[in-house]
């Protein structure tokens, strides 16, 4: 690594040299051979169970965060910076910022330490149930390749394009159970690069789908392994869609500033690279504008959330995704995204006229369908009209049958309760948002 930072090794090392202890009696306090313990300290075997840092983190009082942002992605070493691969063309990207800085990374794992003292600990039961098979590859490191499995560069782009339509379909429960399978079977695919990359769009898709489930701490450790891996493999528009979770890794902490420049940096990046099609990069720089608008909005930014959501606008016109593309994007994903910053800055009036304008039926995927409605929803709430709030939460109901599970349903929902005599049927509905009705 370069300069003086410190491997997973040496850091460990350090902190047992400092508690004056023998590689025999860490390795027996974590339950692992004298051997293990070596070969960890040199670097030689990679440390990738979440269980085993938390375990050595408590033992030598050891800042779990920054055990955390010494490992590298599970199957790809970082590469040092005098050795980056050619195809790693994204110039501020690859420097020393967010992503890469010591510092601002352990502060991003400071969230998934939390979560894997406490495993899940924001999430409902069925949400915890949902997310298990995701947990367990975060905390051990591995997971099967299914049987049968193709692990050839056309059979893992299958089970990237299946994963993404899962989750433009909003079947999460089903994405949730198959991801792990899929990262495993992406990993063991050679080159490394190309494995690499199909590693960072799996976790990508998984930060996205975390998002969903409202798990911010496993969003912060999703979002951290798809950048890892999307560097080492060094597609322009992996790395992208990686600072676009990162962003949201960010924004979910309450970093809002940090999140939204972020977004704003990886976009000008991607739009520089040249040796990715134009059509393919401005759509990508759409979509991260895109989202560091709603961000500013978050924060209360007027005017910077509107220059960001007019960029992201203009730029969508000339920008086109494939089937394949990593991200959603494109005029109407846009117009989603104002919506949500005129609900954001409290104009529900003109969030409800911009909806008018927008054809649901139009929406490419059921969870673009089932965010609009929501979408419509909250503004309704905001605007104090329950019934049509209501009915634009059984019209996502409709669309997509796993989004109402979104905190943001069972906040509505709840608030609704109230007027359970004249909404028939709301209770129920609040009862499959996962709202208590004891």
């Amino acid at each position: 690594m370069a300069g003086n930072e410190l491997t997973l090794g040496k850091l460990i090392a350090k902190a047992r040299r400092r508690k004056g202890w023998p590689q025999r009696d860490l390795a027996a306090m974590i339950d692992k051979s004298e051997s293990w313990v070596s070969q960890a300290e040199r670097d030689v075997i990679p440390v990738n169970s979440l269980e085993t840092l938390r375990r050595i983190s408590e033992v030598l009082d050891a800042p779990l965060p920054e055990l955390l942002a010494a490992t590298p992605c599970p199957g790809h070493p970082p590469t040092p910076a005098r050795r980056r691969p050619a195809s790693a063309r994204v110039g501020r990207n690859l420097g020393p910022e967010e992503g890469d800085d010591p510092v601002r990374r352990r502060e991003l794992l400071a969230a998934a330490a939390v979560v894997f003292t406490t495993p899940l600990a924001s999430a409902t039961p069925a949400q915890a149930s949902t997310l298990e098979p995701l947990e367990e590859l975060l905390l051990y490191g591995t997971a099967p390749v299914p049987e049968g499995s193709d692990v050839t560069p056309a059979g893992v782009a299958a089970s990237v394009k299946a994963s993404r339509q899962h989750f433009r379909a909003a079947r999460y429960d089903t994405l949730a159970k198959t991801l792990p399978g899929q990262i495993a079977r992406a990993q063991a695919l050679k080159p490394a690069e190309l494995s690499a990359t199909a590693v960072a769009d799996l976790y990508n898709i998984a930060a996205r789908l975390c998002i969903k489930l409202g798990e911010d701490g496993l969003v912060a450790i999703t979002a951290d392994r798809a950048l890892g891996s999307a560097r080492t493999g060094g597609d322009a528009l992996t790395i992208a869609e990686a600072h676009r979770m990162v962003s949201s890794a960010w924004r979910r902490q309450g970093h809002l500033s940090r999140a939204t420049d972020i977004a704003v940096r990886a976009a000008q990046d991607v739009r520089a690279d040249r040796d990715t099609p134009e059509p393919a990069r401005l759509a990508s720089g759409s979509s991260l504008l895109a989202t560091a608008a709603y961000t500013a909005a978050k924060m209360g930014d007027r005017q910077t959330a509107h220059a960001l959501i007019g960029e992201a606008a203009e730029t969508s016109k000339a920008g086109r995704t494939t089937a394949e593309a990593r991200t959603d994007v494109g005029v109407q994903q846009v117009l989603l995204h104002q919506l949500s910053v005129h609900y954001l800055l409290g104009d529900a009036g003109q969030a409800i006229d911009l909806a008018k304008t927008i054809d649901p039926t139009a929406l490419p995927t059921a969870e673009r369908q089932g965010r609009f409605f929501i979408d419509v929803a909250r503004c309704f709430d905001q605007w104090g009209k329950p019934e049509q709030c209501y009915r634009a939460l059984l019209a996502a109901e409709r669309a997509a049958p796993q989004e109402i599970r979104r905190g943001a349903v069972k906040d509505l929902a709840g608030g609704l309760l109230p007027h359970d005599r004249s909404l028939p049927g709301v209770r129920a509905f609040a009862g499959r948002a996962g709202v208590s009705l004891n």
